[in-house]
């Protein structure tokens, strides 16, 4: 299927489907010589997968990745890496009621004008489920960043439906099954997606993802700039209808003496750029900012038609995430590590160790406000 790759030289292959065999990708381009286990890989996977709480899908899938090749000796050897996970917990039967009709909102309508034909089973290749790879080849482009420049990349839940959330503590994100920066909310979180389910309705997210420590000089002008790079990637998340970065859509209503970024000799004085000008970073964080769909797999009724044209009511059984932003916050994570990765491996090949490509300028603005 043209569209399952992503990157020039660190290149992400991924493969499968919600309900086959199995899942996985090919990531091509990952310098040799960097020691590389399961290990590096799985806990970032443990974040992401379903069945950790009452609030996601109730899926129960271990996603245990195996690497098949490109590790030796627990070294990569420069070739290309090949990553599988398993599907273990598929229910191919609670779709059959939607073999032959389009869920609103969903991709049914389209992948079926598309290709003449379409895996219903879970949303096949369109199902969120397939982000698990990309998210397994993340955790290699994060470490690869961390030990060549120091680059952290963090992410948090802003918003779940009508609640926003106020970002408090980083330590908190990985304290609650919301990835929200903020202890005292989550009861109020935790009611509102119990009724949702109740009700067999979903409701949308946004999550924020900042990445630390970023050289300077990634990118380039006009059509391949960081900027683009970064919405490219993260357009290609499921269920995304929205990218922002820095002040995003907020640029609207500042004017230049406020936007624009001042510097000093210790640095810039604020970040509304969100790390990047002319679409080249300028080592400062790079602040993004996704909004992702409300999940179209519900309960209640809703009209469509089937593959004839013939009206129909549609309501979708199964296993499904309330709200698929919830489990997002290491998806986004991932797709900047790619972004970044692959920039990063460009510049070194058309500039070489400029100055720029170092560690970043001084006095940064903080990434969480």
């Amino acid at each position: 299927m043209a569209g399952s790759s992503i990157g020039q030289l660190f290149r992400v292959t991924t493969f499968g489907e919600s309900h086959g065999p199995a899942i996985g990708c090919v990531v091509d381009g990952c310098p040799p010589g960097m020691a590389l286990t399961v290990d590096d890989i799985q806990p970032d996977l443990d974040r992401r997968r379903p069945g950790t709480s009452r609030h996601v899908t109730q899926r129960r899938e271990p996603d245990r990745v195996e690497i098949l090749s490109g590790v030796f000796d627990g070294v990569t050897t420069g070739t290309p890496i090949a990553l599988v996970i398993r599907n273990e917990d598929a229910r191919s039967s609670d779709y059959g009621d939607i073999a032959r009709v389009f869920r609103p909102g969903h991709a049914d309508y389209t992948y079926w004008h598309k290709y003449g034909l379409r895996d219903h089973r879970g949303g096949g290749r369109s199902s969120a489920r397939v982000t698990a790879p990309a998210v397994a080849a993340g955790a290699i482009a994060r470490k690869w960043l961390a030990k060549e420049y120091g680059t952290r990349i963090r992410a948090w839940v802003a918003q779940i439906g009508t609640i926003a959330i106020p970002f408090v503590d980083w330590a908190e994100v990985g304290r609650n099954p919301f990835f929200a920066p903020n202890a005292g909310i989550v009861a109020e979180l935790e009611a509102y997606v119990d009724q949702l389910r109740r009700e067999g309705d979903s409701c949308g997210a946004r999550v924020n993802v900042v990445a630390d420590s970023v050289p300077v000089g990634l990118g380039a002008p006009i059509y391949d700039k960081l900027d683009a790079a970064i919405a490219h990637a993260m357009m290609g998340i499921n269920a995304v209808k929205g990218v922002e970065i820095g002040a995003g859509f907020g640029a609207v209503v500042q004017r230049g003496s406020e936007h624009g970024d001042e510097l000093t000799p210790a640095g810039f004085l604020s970040n509304h750029a969100g790390g990047t000008l002319g679409g080249i970073s300028s080592g400062q964080p790079l602040t993004v900012s996704i909004a992702l769909k409300p999940t179209s797999s519900i309960r209640t009724p809703r009209r469509s038609i089937d593959i004839a044209g013939e009206p129909v009511t549609v309501q979708t059984q199964g296993r499904h995430d309330p709200c698929v932003g919830i489990r997002a916050a290491p998806i986004a994570e991932a797709m900047l590590a790619l972004v970044l990765m692959d920039q990063a491996l460009l510049q070194r090949a058309q500039c070489g160790q400029v100055h720029g490509l170092v560690a970043p300028i001084p006095g940064q603005a903080p990434g969480a406000a």
